[in-house]
């Protein structure tokens, strides 16, 4: 009987300390656990959104710019020619155009390349030229025959060195409806960006060509850029 009821006794102090040992780390491990996981999700949630918004600013951003200068095929910066100076002149009149501009540019030329892949693409600078200009290309080493603009035959490679001399590329060569060049109307090389390519297009379009070179004129520009910009602060 004695021994019955000490192995009754044994056995229910081994059931209450087993149900002990188990309930206490359980809910230490639970609590932790659940910190963990609802920390853990919050934490990326709010990076995930903080990521999305700034995708969200950098994509409006991109189509604001997009939406107000459009790149397209360089080639449409130019107008299709025969070669026939006389005939772009005309052409040229009849058109309402302030003047003529020709690009001497040559093959494996990349001041040329670079001009026509981050200038002369942009719709801005295309609309902009078109409006006010016709605009042929010249290969200064082609040797496709062209007629002056005194109604001489020639070639292309002739026309370039012997009556502009034109030795490297690109050379922008404004010409008037007279056939004469217009003053201070050549740029040569490229221009630090499109922002300067169409400021010498505006320099020769408003006549200011015909007062200061086109460095002063960038430089009156700068100074009332600047002015304009303190004016505002104030």
């Amino acid at each position: 009987m004695l021994r019955t009821v000490l192995s009754s006794t044994l056995i229910a102090l081994s059931l209450s300390t087993s149900v002990v040992a188990e309930d206490k780390p359980t809910e230490p491990a639970k609590v932790a656990d659940s910190a963990t996981v609802a920390d853990k999700p919050a934490d990326d949630k709010s990076t995930s959104v903080s990521t999305d918004d700034k995708a969200a600013d950098t994509t409006a951003t991109v189509s604001s710019a997009s939406a107000k200068v459009e790149i397209r095929d360089a080639a449409q910066f130019f107008d299709d020619s025969f070669n026939d100076m006389k005939e772009e002149l005309e052409t040229a009149k009849a058109d309402g155009k302030k003047g003529l501009l020709m690009m001497f540019e040559m093959d494996e030329c990349p001041f040329c390349q670079r001009m026509k892949s981050t200038v002369l693409n942009r719709s801005d600078i295309q609309d902009y030229y078109k409006e006010n200009f016709r605009i042929i290309t010249v290969d200064i080493e082609g040797d496709v025959e062209l007629t002056n603009f005194k109604g001489d035959a020639t070639t292309q490679k002739d026309f370039s060195l012997k009556e502009f001399r034109v030795r490297a590329t690109p050379v922008f060569q404004f010409m008037g409806l007279d056939g004469e060049p217009i003053k201070n109307g050549r740029l040569t090389g490229a221009t630090k960006d499109a922002d300067e390519f169409m400021l010498f297009g505006k320099y020769i379009a408003d006549k200011k060509n015909e007062d200061v070179p086109f460095s002063k004129f960038k430089r009156e520009q700068g100074s009332d850029a600047a002015a304009k910009a303190d004016d505002a602060k104030s």
